[in-house]
């Protein structure tokens, strides 16, 4: 089969396009032939090394949906011929892909195997933040960071579905319609205004009640200025690079406020969670409550190009690898 290799990392020309010999499923594991790998920002982080890989060379990808080509010994969650989608597990970026069956979701009817691939990281990610990590009631303000990207429009849109009030920052007037399409209330453009002073302006002079930052570095320090008394810092992600180590005690300063930063690992730690956060967000696309949006179509090639796309915040939705 053919698959995207990494043997050094690095910038995206260390993604190699390279022929090895088709995966087995060993006990418990399940064989898929991939239709659609995600490309998301995670793949990035263990490709310069920012996450830790346990050796070389490893095929990148979390995401990935397809149909099931060959079982193990004592599968019972799926069988051969099942389209299923999953994420979580590293070595999508290939032809075929292994995985545990307990982490695979058999795509309902209604779904494409596209739009599962495109749904999964960042569906199930959108599902965690607003539902758990800071579950919105009607009438709480939130923040969404990158709310044009692909994480951000679906979090929009799950916090407009939990009744919140929602602003979006991005930094192009292109975006801002994305964003706005996407349910955001309030639109902020932080390359023209000071996000943290027009988002107290938007809401009476008052914080929020908790901000989605997939940003980091770039927007940390401010973010914690506009948070209401005991509100929550929910830091998801880096796009702009680590946040330096700080002192807590500015979050006492600040109003007591939290600090999070989580992972979805641990928010479909074990198989009904998964299956409820998956459940919610494959039913929400097929009853139409949830709008994906794929960017671009690239093939599994082309793995170099789409990192860039990425990380030169060239794109709007989701990027898909087609082997």
């Amino acid at each position: 089969m053919k698959a995207i290799r990494i043997h050094s990392l690095g910038g995206p020309e260390v993604l190699k396009l390279e022929e090895i010999p088709d995966p087995q499923p060993g006990e418990g594991q399940a064989v898929v032939r991939v239709e659609a790998a995600g490309v998301n920002y995670v793949d990035v982080y263990f490709r310069t090394g920012l996450y830790k890989m346990p050796a070389l060379p490893f095929i990148p990808g979390q995401e990935a949906a397809g149909t099931v080509v060959a079982v193990g010994p004592g599968v019972t969650e799926v069988a051969v011929g099942d389209r299923a989608a999953y994420t979580g597990i590293q070595g999508t970026y290939a032809e075929l892909a292994v995985a545990p069956a307990a982490r695979l979701v058999k795509i309902p009817a209604g779904i494409t195997t596209r739009q599962a691939a495109a749904a999964m990281l960042q569906g199930i990610t959108a599902h965690y933040l607003a539902t758990s990590t800071y579950p919105l009631q009607p009438g709480d303000v939130c923040i969404v960071h990158a709310a044009a990207g692909g994480v951000g429009q679906l979090l929009c849109q799950i916090a407009k579905l939990r009744g919140a009030r929602v602003f979006g920052t991005v930094s192009t007037e292109a975006k801002a319609r994305i964003a706005r399409e996407a349910g955001a209330d309030e639109v902020i453009l932080y390359s023209q205004q000071d996000f943290s002073a027009e988002a107290k302006r938007l809401n009476g002079g008052k914080g929020v009640q908790v901000i989605y930052d997939g940003v980091g570095r770039t927007t940390f320090d401010k973010g914690l200025d506009t948070l209401a008394p005991r509100g929550l810092m929910a830091l998801f992600g880096q796009a702009s690079g680590p946040v330096p180590p700080f002192d807590p005690s500015i979050l006492n300063q600040k109003g007591s406020l939290y600090l999070t930063r989580p992972s979805m690992g641990h928010y479909i730690a074990d198989r009904d969670e998964l299956m409820w956060r998956a459940g919610e967000v494959l039913g929400w696309i097929a009853e139409g409550k949830l709008r994906l949006s794929i960017d671009r179509e690239m093939p599994l090639a082309q793995a170099a190009d789409a990192h860039r796309a990425l990380e030169g915040r060239e794109t709007t939705g989701k990027v898909l690898l087609i082997p």
